[in-house]
Protein backbone atom coordinates (compact mmCIF):
# COMPACT_ATOMS: atom_id res chain seq x y z
CA UNK A 1 0.00 0.00 0.00
CA UNK A 2 1.57 3.82 -0.86
CA UNK A 3 2.22 6.10 1.99
CA UNK A 4 0.14 8.34 2.80
CA UNK A 5 0.95 12.27 1.64
CA UNK A 6 2.85 14.07 4.23
CA UNK A 7 -0.07 16.14 5.81
CA UNK A 8 1.92 15.77 9.26
CA UNK A 9 4.85 16.73 8.25
CA UNK A 10 6.99 19.51 10.27
CA UNK A 11 8.77 19.72 6.54
CA UNK A 12 8.24 18.72 2.92
CA UNK A 13 10.78 16.28 1.24
CA UNK A 14 11.54 16.03 -2.25
CA UNK A 15 13.87 14.00 -3.98
CA UNK A 16 16.09 14.91 -6.80
CA UNK A 17 16.94 12.48 -9.31
CA UNK A 18 19.47 12.52 -12.61
CA UNK A 19 18.95 12.66 -16.36
CA UNK A 20 22.69 12.60 -16.76
CA UNK A 21 24.72 10.30 -18.41
CA UNK A 22 26.61 7.41 -16.56
CA UNK A 23 24.76 8.66 -13.30
CA UNK A 24 22.76 5.33 -12.96
CA UNK A 25 25.48 3.07 -10.95
CA UNK A 26 27.54 3.97 -14.20
CA UNK A 27 24.40 3.80 -16.84
CA UNK A 28 22.79 6.23 -18.58
CA UNK A 29 18.90 6.48 -17.03
CA UNK A 30 16.19 5.49 -19.62
CA UNK A 31 13.27 7.30 -19.28
CA UNK A 32 11.45 3.96 -17.67
CA UNK A 33 13.92 4.08 -15.05
CA UNK A 34 13.42 7.45 -14.15
CA UNK A 35 10.01 7.17 -14.57
CA UNK A 36 9.98 4.06 -11.90
CA UNK A 37 12.16 6.06 -9.38
CA UNK A 38 9.61 9.17 -9.77
CA UNK A 39 6.78 6.64 -9.47
CA UNK A 40 8.62 5.08 -6.04
CA UNK A 41 9.20 8.48 -4.59
CA UNK A 42 5.62 8.89 -4.92
CA UNK A 43 4.85 5.67 -3.17
CA UNK A 44 7.02 6.07 -0.07
CA UNK A 45 5.38 9.36 0.71
CA UNK A 46 7.82 11.98 -0.88
CA UNK A 47 6.31 15.29 -1.10
CA UNK A 48 8.14 16.79 -4.92
CA UNK A 49 10.65 14.79 -7.32
CA UNK A 50 12.90 17.56 -9.02
CA UNK A 51 15.00 17.29 -12.23
CA UNK A 52 17.89 19.65 -13.10
CA UNK A 53 17.82 21.52 -16.57
CA UNK A 54 21.09 20.88 -18.16
CA UNK A 55 22.17 20.48 -21.77
CA UNK A 56 26.48 19.71 -21.69
CA UNK A 57 28.46 18.96 -18.83
CA UNK A 58 32.05 19.75 -19.75
CA UNK A 59 34.52 19.85 -16.68
CA UNK A 60 38.90 19.97 -17.22
CA UNK A 61 39.88 16.59 -16.70
CA UNK A 62 36.77 14.89 -16.68
CA UNK A 63 34.68 13.02 -19.71
CA UNK A 64 32.44 15.03 -20.74
CA UNK A 65 28.22 14.18 -20.33
CA UNK A 66 25.20 14.96 -21.51
CA UNK A 67 21.76 15.02 -20.14
CA UNK A 68 17.48 14.08 -21.25
CA UNK A 69 15.80 17.14 -21.79
CA UNK A 70 13.93 18.41 -18.74
CA UNK A 71 10.61 19.56 -19.68
CA UNK A 72 9.70 16.48 -22.23
CA UNK A 73 10.76 14.08 -19.04
CA UNK A 74 8.79 16.41 -17.07
CA UNK A 75 5.63 16.39 -18.98
CA UNK A 76 6.14 12.51 -18.73
CA UNK A 77 6.43 12.30 -15.55
CA UNK A 78 3.21 14.64 -15.15
CA UNK A 79 1.28 12.22 -16.69
CA UNK A 80 2.41 9.16 -14.99
CA UNK A 81 2.15 9.98 -11.50
CA UNK A 82 -0.88 11.06 -9.60
CA UNK A 83 -0.16 12.98 -6.35
CA UNK A 84 3.80 13.97 -5.79
CA UNK A 85 4.99 17.38 -7.15
CA UNK A 86 7.11 17.97 -10.09
CA UNK A 87 9.46 20.34 -11.31
CA UNK A 88 12.82 21.85 -12.04
CA UNK A 89 15.07 22.31 -10.41
CA UNK A 90 16.05 25.05 -11.40
CA UNK A 91 15.65 26.06 -15.21
CA UNK A 92 17.72 28.46 -17.20
CA UNK A 93 15.78 31.18 -18.63
CA UNK A 94 18.63 31.26 -20.75
CA UNK A 95 17.51 28.23 -22.92
CA UNK A 96 14.19 29.37 -23.54
CA UNK A 97 12.36 32.40 -24.80
CA UNK A 98 10.53 33.82 -21.44
CA UNK A 99 7.19 33.66 -22.91
CA UNK A 100 7.72 30.50 -24.34
CA UNK A 101 8.64 29.14 -20.77
CA UNK A 102 5.60 30.68 -19.04
CA UNK A 103 3.43 29.11 -21.79
CA UNK A 104 5.50 25.42 -21.37
CA UNK A 105 5.02 25.95 -17.28
CA UNK A 106 1.30 26.67 -17.84
CA UNK A 107 0.93 23.13 -19.88
CA UNK A 108 2.45 21.36 -17.05
CA UNK A 109 0.15 22.55 -14.92
CA UNK A 110 -2.39 21.67 -17.00
CA UNK A 111 -0.79 18.18 -17.26
CA UNK A 112 -0.02 17.43 -13.76
CA UNK A 113 -3.56 18.81 -12.83
CA UNK A 114 -2.20 21.51 -10.59
CA UNK A 115 0.95 19.54 -9.23
CA UNK A 116 3.80 21.71 -10.99
CA UNK A 117 6.17 24.13 -9.52
CA UNK A 118 8.60 26.48 -11.82
CA UNK A 119 12.02 26.71 -10.29
CA UNK A 120 13.96 29.48 -12.34
CA UNK A 121 17.46 30.28 -12.27
CA UNK A 122 20.12 32.53 -14.57
CA UNK A 123 22.19 29.47 -15.53
CA UNK A 124 26.08 28.68 -14.60
CA UNK A 125 27.96 26.52 -16.58
CA UNK A 126 29.69 28.11 -19.86
CA UNK A 127 30.74 25.56 -21.96
CA UNK A 128 26.74 24.33 -22.61
CA UNK A 129 25.50 27.74 -23.07
CA UNK A 130 28.61 27.98 -26.31
CA UNK A 131 27.99 24.29 -27.46
CA UNK A 132 24.41 25.41 -27.72
CA UNK A 133 24.84 28.81 -28.94
CA UNK A 134 23.09 30.17 -26.11
CA UNK A 135 24.69 33.92 -24.74
CA UNK A 136 26.39 33.69 -21.81
CA UNK A 137 27.33 37.62 -21.34
CA UNK A 138 24.81 39.86 -18.81
CA UNK A 139 23.21 36.55 -17.28
CA UNK A 140 21.48 38.18 -14.19
CA UNK A 141 20.44 40.89 -16.56
CA UNK A 142 18.95 38.83 -18.89
CA UNK A 143 17.35 36.91 -15.77
CA UNK A 144 15.46 39.74 -14.62
CA UNK A 145 14.25 40.79 -17.75
CA UNK A 146 13.14 37.21 -18.16
CA UNK A 147 11.09 37.53 -14.98
CA UNK A 148 9.40 40.54 -15.80
CA UNK A 149 8.06 38.38 -18.67
CA UNK A 150 7.78 35.20 -17.00
CA UNK A 151 5.74 36.08 -13.59
CA UNK A 152 3.19 38.59 -14.76
CA UNK A 153 2.29 35.87 -18.29
CA UNK A 154 1.82 33.41 -14.85
CA UNK A 155 0.30 35.61 -12.32
CA UNK A 156 -2.17 37.61 -14.75
CA UNK A 157 -2.30 35.93 -18.43
CA UNK A 158 -0.77 39.29 -20.08
CA UNK A 159 2.43 40.68 -20.65
CA UNK A 160 3.51 44.15 -22.80
CA UNK A 161 7.47 43.87 -22.24
CA UNK A 162 10.15 45.57 -24.40
CA UNK A 163 13.58 45.27 -22.42
CA UNK A 164 17.46 45.43 -23.68
CA UNK A 165 17.56 41.08 -24.70
CA UNK A 166 13.37 40.40 -24.48
CA UNK A 167 10.26 41.13 -25.88
CA UNK A 168 6.98 40.19 -25.79
CA UNK A 169 4.02 42.49 -27.28
CA UNK A 170 0.66 42.01 -26.05
CA UNK A 171 1.51 38.14 -24.82
CA UNK A 172 -0.81 36.34 -23.27
CA UNK A 173 -1.52 32.84 -21.87
CA UNK A 174 -4.13 31.10 -22.95
CA UNK A 175 -5.54 28.56 -22.25
CA UNK A 176 -5.10 28.41 -18.47
CA UNK A 177 -3.93 25.53 -16.16
CA UNK A 178 -5.94 24.69 -12.90
CA UNK A 179 -3.46 26.72 -11.20
CA UNK A 180 -4.27 29.80 -13.09
CA UNK A 181 -2.51 32.71 -11.03
CA UNK A 182 -1.42 30.43 -8.13
CA UNK A 183 1.51 28.39 -9.99
CA UNK A 184 4.71 28.26 -7.55
CA UNK A 185 7.33 30.03 -8.53
CA UNK A 186 10.94 29.02 -6.59
CA UNK A 187 14.02 30.47 -7.53
CA UNK A 188 17.62 29.57 -6.77
CA UNK A 189 20.08 32.28 -5.84
CA UNK A 190 22.72 33.14 -3.91
CA UNK A 191 24.42 36.63 -4.05
CA UNK A 192 22.54 40.34 -3.44
CA UNK A 193 21.06 41.19 -6.88
CA UNK A 194 20.15 37.65 -7.60
CA UNK A 195 18.36 37.67 -3.75
CA UNK A 196 16.56 40.96 -4.70
CA UNK A 197 14.66 39.11 -7.42
CA UNK A 198 14.28 36.40 -5.46
CA UNK A 199 12.52 39.05 -2.69
CA UNK A 200 10.59 40.70 -5.89
CA UNK A 201 9.24 37.84 -7.84
CA UNK A 202 9.50 34.52 -6.07
CA UNK A 203 6.85 32.39 -3.54
CA UNK A 204 10.12 30.10 -2.45
CA UNK A 205 13.84 31.24 -2.26
CA UNK A 206 15.71 27.69 -3.10
CA UNK A 207 18.90 27.26 -1.00
CA UNK A 208 21.47 24.44 -2.98
CA UNK A 209 23.41 22.31 -1.79
CA UNK A 210 24.35 22.07 1.44
CA UNK A 211 25.26 19.86 4.49
CA UNK A 212 25.51 21.94 7.38
CA UNK A 213 22.73 23.90 8.26
CA UNK A 214 24.73 26.79 9.33
CA UNK A 215 25.66 27.96 5.83
CA UNK A 216 21.83 27.41 4.68
CA UNK A 217 21.18 30.23 7.82
CA UNK A 218 23.86 32.50 6.57
CA UNK A 219 21.79 32.30 3.28
CA UNK A 220 18.83 32.89 4.77
CA UNK A 221 19.93 36.23 6.63
CA UNK A 222 21.34 37.30 3.01
CA UNK A 223 17.56 36.51 1.67
CA UNK A 224 16.06 39.05 4.65
CA UNK A 225 18.21 41.76 3.88
CA UNK A 226 17.27 41.49 0.29
CA UNK A 227 14.12 41.31 1.78
CA UNK A 228 14.60 44.66 3.57
CA UNK A 229 16.12 46.03 0.45
CA UNK A 230 13.16 45.66 -1.54
CA UNK A 231 10.12 46.29 1.42
CA UNK A 232 8.93 42.19 1.43
CA UNK A 233 7.94 40.66 4.15
CA UNK A 234 10.42 37.38 4.16
CA UNK A 235 7.74 35.94 5.70
CA UNK A 236 5.98 35.20 2.82
CA UNK A 237 9.01 33.87 0.93
CA UNK A 238 8.87 29.95 1.58
CA UNK A 239 12.48 29.01 2.45
CA UNK A 240 14.15 25.87 0.35
CA UNK A 241 16.96 24.18 0.24
CA UNK A 242 18.80 21.51 -0.76
CA UNK A 243 20.86 18.84 0.53
CA UNK A 244 23.25 15.04 -0.30
CA UNK A 245 22.23 12.16 1.31
CA UNK A 246 24.10 8.54 1.26
CA UNK A 247 21.94 6.68 3.03
CA UNK A 248 24.26 3.33 3.84
CA UNK A 249 23.19 -0.21 3.49
CA UNK A 250 23.55 -2.44 6.73
CA UNK A 251 27.54 -3.17 7.33
CA UNK A 252 27.95 -0.32 4.87
CA UNK A 253 31.15 2.20 6.32
CA UNK A 254 31.05 6.02 5.46
CA UNK A 255 32.68 7.38 2.72
CA UNK A 256 35.79 9.22 3.50
CA UNK A 257 35.75 12.93 2.25
CA UNK A 258 32.29 12.58 0.75
CA UNK A 259 30.04 15.63 0.62
CA UNK A 260 27.12 14.42 1.82
CA UNK A 261 25.01 13.48 4.73
CA UNK A 262 25.94 9.84 5.68
CA UNK A 263 24.36 7.16 7.88
CA UNK A 264 21.94 4.50 9.06
CA UNK A 265 17.95 5.73 8.11
CA UNK A 266 18.13 7.18 11.79
CA UNK A 267 21.17 8.68 11.35
CA UNK A 268 20.19 10.67 8.00
CA UNK A 269 16.56 11.30 10.10
CA UNK A 270 17.96 13.14 12.71
CA UNK A 271 20.67 15.30 10.51
CA UNK A 272 17.47 16.29 8.35
CA UNK A 273 15.15 17.46 11.13
CA UNK A 274 18.29 20.01 11.48
CA UNK A 275 16.84 21.63 8.42
CA UNK A 276 13.33 21.91 10.03
CA UNK A 277 14.66 23.42 13.34
CA UNK A 278 16.57 26.12 11.38
CA UNK A 279 13.41 27.11 9.20
CA UNK A 280 13.49 25.26 6.07
CA UNK A 281 9.86 24.28 4.76
CA UNK A 282 10.74 21.58 1.97
CA UNK A 283 13.84 19.85 1.56
CA UNK A 284 15.33 18.62 -1.70
CA UNK A 285 17.02 15.48 -1.32
CA UNK A 286 19.76 13.88 -3.77
CA UNK A 287 19.81 10.54 -2.79
CA UNK A 288 22.78 8.26 -2.90
CA UNK A 289 23.80 6.01 -4.62
CA UNK A 290 20.61 6.61 -7.19
CA UNK A 291 18.04 4.02 -7.96
CA UNK A 292 14.79 2.58 -6.86
CA UNK A 293 16.05 0.34 -4.13
CA UNK A 294 17.97 2.92 -2.37
CA UNK A 295 14.44 5.21 -2.15
CA UNK A 296 12.84 2.13 -0.64
CA UNK A 297 15.05 1.78 1.97
CA UNK A 298 14.46 5.97 1.97
CA UNK A 299 10.85 5.12 3.09
CA UNK A 300 12.18 4.48 6.57
CA UNK A 301 13.96 7.63 7.10
CA UNK A 302 10.07 9.16 6.04
CA UNK A 303 8.51 7.24 8.57
CA UNK A 304 11.14 8.42 11.48
CA UNK A 305 11.02 12.16 10.17
CA UNK A 306 6.92 11.75 10.18
CA UNK A 307 6.86 9.80 13.59
CA UNK A 308 9.19 12.87 15.35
Amino acid sequence: MAASSSGGRRMKIGLSLSLSERSLNGQTPTYRDVQAMAQEAEHIGCDSVWLADHLLSRFPGQDESGQWEVFSFLAALAANTSRIALGPLVACTSFRNPALLAKIADSLDEISQGRFILGLGAGWHEPEYKAFGYPFDHRASRFEEALQIIVPLLREGHVDFTGTYYQAENCVLRPRGPSGGRLPIWIGARRPRMLDLVARYADAHNAVWHVDTATLVAEFDDLHAACARVGRDPATIEHTAGTIVRLLAPGEAPKPDDQSIQGTPEEVAAALRRFAEVGVQHLVVILQPRGVEVIQRFARVLALLDAA
